[in-house]
């Protein structure tokens, strides 16, 4: 089968997955990732057929909605490779990415590493600051009926992987414990340059945000 084919079966076969998905992770946010990850992709020398395969198939299951099953992602997107003729190698590689693109509250430290999975987790990261990981954050958070924000309770960046995934705690602090942290995770030099000018924006929007909720503004 040819790779162009692959790519808009795969395109099918997400955006089917996920038409009921949350909001922050639906497949708009797969296809802005990929968007990202071809962006990257265009100033990098990398295998393009595995980016855009891991980029679209990233977020297939993931853990946070599977009662945090870390495995149910890499299995489901392996199952469909296996149905597209995809050739061992590169099977193998597109689920070495799924294993380790996520964040997990900064604690994943995988044996795994190629530029392929620097670029898909740098595009997967992009997309969870500035305005549009904004918008993601508080949909997230509004759907785990998690507060706003909370004075008394203040962001933890140092959690551990286990408090991160359980945390409840206003939406605010994720912020703190995710992303204005994003920036300086970023893998490849393109992604550096995006990250900056988004990281600025959640900046001014912190600022923006504690003068409303003081009266000052």
């Amino acid at each position: 089968m040819e790779q162009s084919q692959i790519i808009l079966n795969t395109k099918v076969f997400v955006q089917e997955t996920l038409k009921d998905a949350e909001g922050g992770h639906d497949w708009f946010h797969i296809l802005r990732v990929y968007n990202n990850a071809k962006n990257i992709l265009s100033r990098e020398t990398a295998n393009g057929f595995v980016v855009e395969l891991a980029s679209l198939l990233h977020d297939i299951a993931d853990s946070k909605f599977h009662n945090g099953d870390e495995e149910i992602g890499a299995k489901k997107a392996k199952a469909f490779l296996e149905t597209q003729s995809v050739d061992p190698v590169t099977l193998k590689h597109v689920v070495n990415i799924i294993k380790n693109v996520s964040y997990k509250g900064g604690h994943n430290s995988g044996d795994f590493h190629s530029i392929e999975l620097d670029i898909v987790q740098d595009a997967d990261r992009l997309d969870a600051i500035g305005a549009i990981g904004i918008a993601r954050t508080f949909n997230f958070g509004g759907f785990k009926n998690n507060p706003i924000y909370d004075p008394e309770v203040p962001g933890n960046p140092n959690q551990s992987k286990e408090e991160y995934k359980k945390s409840n705690s206003p939406t605010i602090n994720h912020f703190y414990e995710k992303l204005l942290l994003l920036k300086d995770k970023m893998n490849t030099k393109t992604a550096r340059e995006i990250a900056s000018q988004r990281h600025e924006f959640m900046e001014k929007y912190l600022d923006q945000f504690y003068k409303e909720w003081e009266g000052k503004l």
